[in-house]
């Protein structure tokens, strides 16, 4: 049911996706598609898709912004990063960078609804007593996304996953996605209209 509304949602999403593919291209050098190993359910490794919003070759610098880091757990995560272009703070700031992430979902490595998929290094750093956020599939959008994403500490962070576990059902999964989508349109809208 998942691939089919993601298979779905891909086709009437594709016309926007052709927007940013044009803006991308002709406002950066560099793919229009960003990719990373990120570890999935059992952490498997699966390589996600997203719209590229950095400069290219990002990750290869990765290293010289290691000070700017913001998060208080192994994982890397700037806010404001250096690294984004002009097109790609809008697309980052907005979530719609996501969106490629539906190929992810129509392959069967992730759903709608589950812990955000870290990069595979990051993910192996990831206390023992969190490591349960690994049982389930990764998704777009969590009760992470949905609680503050970058507000809140590591531990925070990991303890939403695990609750998100612990009381996973369709009506939850049905509340994230609905809080996700009004929270995508309004980031939008404060992008546009600062």
């Amino acid at each position: 049911m998942q691939r089919l509304s993601a298979l779905i949602l891909l086709i009437i999403l594709f016309p926007l996706i052709l927007i940013f593919w044009l803006i991308v291209k002709f406002t950066s050098p560099g793919p229009f598609i960003f990719s990373q190993k990120r570890a999935g359910k059992n952490f498997e490794p699966f390589t996600i898709f997203k719209i590229r919003s950095m400069q290219e070759k990002a990750e290869e610098r990765k290293k010289d912004y290691l000070s700017l880091n913001e998060a208080d757990g192994p994982v890397f995560k700037i806010r404001e990063d250096p690294r984004l272009t002009p097109i790609g703070r809008f697309i980052s700031r907005t979530g719609l960078d996501e969106m490629l992430q539906l190929i992810n979902i129509i392959k069967g490595e992730m759903s709608f609804v589950g812990p955000r998929p870290l990069p595979v290094d990051e993910a192996m750093k990831i206390p023992e007593k969190y490591k349960k956020r690994f049982t389930v599939k990764p998704g777009i959008t969590s009760l992470w996304v949905i609680h503050g994403a970058h507000k809140l500490t590591f531990s925070e962070w990991m303890k939403s996953d695990l609750e998100y576990i612990k009381k996973k059902n369709a009506l939850l999964d049905l509340y994230i996605l609905a809080i996700t989508l009004i929270l995508i349109f309004r980031w939008t809208f404060k992008q546009l209209i600062p």
